[in-house]
């Protein structure tokens, strides 16, 4: 009921506030017998986390993983895998004029109302901070879908406010502080960091669309009804801070398509396109499974906004601190780290109900 949790067979639980002494997850239902070090999580870590560039909070944190658990002679014992990731750059000073005000477009209203307390500083348990363990735990779901299914999960930003940004390759999306899929020396780059010097200039902030995928998958893995693949991946995508829309395949796009563009044939024994985004029924067709997601503006800025203090007086607030102008700048790891925990949860439960199932049937895509 908490909330806290995801996942079934392999589940989550993050713990930890933005300003707290550390932040970290307990991973339970790993299988055992995987190689797993620090080493493995640490280059997703570095990816999110923040102060690596100009146009991202310059918030300082190392976000360096500790296994406390789990893990014994360099292999996954089946048993709860503890990480720990400690915070080291807090100043919380920065949110003392909040402390009995609530910031407009942050949860500070709703965590006072529900629990009748909250941790102002930096948003304590509501902060994007925690995506952190997320991404810790990602990595480990990563490895395993790869060494046990060939499973590659990977994504990119495709927007930032206004500026669409075009694919051209996987190969660069970690090579620009944008996660933008064009080469180094695209023109898209230099427009892209002249569109968010002009944002933060302005004191003003914007939203991001990511796109993630998983290629590699079988046929199979889902289930009918509630517990379906890709409801199941939207649920994980919208506990992401500030996602505010998810689309499966061609999304929102198939209202004007008409049938017989969106209905994805079947010819000489393969598909003829992927508007499903890689499921039918709740189920993987085998395809890769493609995922949109809309990131919403910061809500933390500097230009005045009008709000209420827990009195319910009227408040005009400006909010100061270290910020991303846009938190999707760094939400491609977390979008990838979310997959990726569903795509391991389906896995191990599809292999659990119907690893012996025989499909009696030559005509397999």
């Amino acid at each position: 009921m908490s909330g806290n949790t995801l996942g079934h067979l392999f589940s989550v639980t993050t713990f930890g506030e933005s300003h707290g002494p550390a932040i970290g997850c307990v991973i339970d239902g790993c299988p055992p017998g995987m190689p797993l070090s620090a080493e493995d999580i640490q280059p997703d870590l570095d990816r999110r986390k923040p102060g690596t560039s100009r146009h991202v909070t310059q918030r300082k944190e190392d976000d360096t993983v500790e296994i406390l658990s789990g893990v014994f002679e360099g292999v996954t014992t089946g048993t709860p895998i503890g990480l720990l990731i400690r915070n080291t750059d807090q100043r919380s000073k920065d949110y003392g004029n909040i402390a009995q005000t609530f910031r407009p477009g942050h949860a500070d209203y709703t965590y006072w109302m529900k629990f009748g307390q909250r941790d102002y500083r930096g948003g304590g348990r509501s902060s994007a901070r925690l995506t952190a363990p997320i991404v810790a735990a990602g990595a480990v779901a990563k490895k395993w879908l790869a060494q046990r299914y060939g499973v590659t999960v990977r994504g990119y930003c495709a927007q930032i406010g206004d500026v669409a940004i075009p694919f051209e390759s996987h190969d660069n999306v970690n090579e620009n502080p944008f996660f933008a899929p064009v080469r180094a020396d695209s023109p898209k780059l230099t427009e892209l960091e002249a569109y968010m010097d002009e944002l933060r200039k302005s004191g003003d902030s914007c939203g991001a669309k990511i796109y993630v995928e998983a290629t590699g998958l079988p046929v199979g893995w889902g289930e009918p009804v509630f517990d379906r693949i890709d409801a199941d991946v939207a649920h994980a995508m919208m506990g992401l801070n500030a996602v505010k829309g998810v689309e499966i395949g061609a999304g929102f796009a198939c209202v004007t398509q008409k049938g017989t563009e969106h209905s994805d044939e079947i010819r000489d024994g393969k598909f003829t396109s992927n508007n499903s985004g890689g499921v039918l029924g709740g189920i993987s067709t085998g395809q890769p499974i493609t995922v949109n997601i809309a990131i919403k503006p910061t809500s933390s800025m500097r230009l005045d906004r009008e709000t209420i203090d827990k009195q319910g007086n009227p408040v005009t607030i400006n909010t100061h601190g270290r910020h991303d102008p846009c938190v999707g700048i760094r939400a491609t790891p977390i979008a990838e780290a979310l997959l990726a925990l569903v795509l391991i949860d389906h896995a191990l439960r599809h292999r659990a109900q119907n690893a012996d199932v025989v499909v009696d049937t030559p005509h397999v895509l």
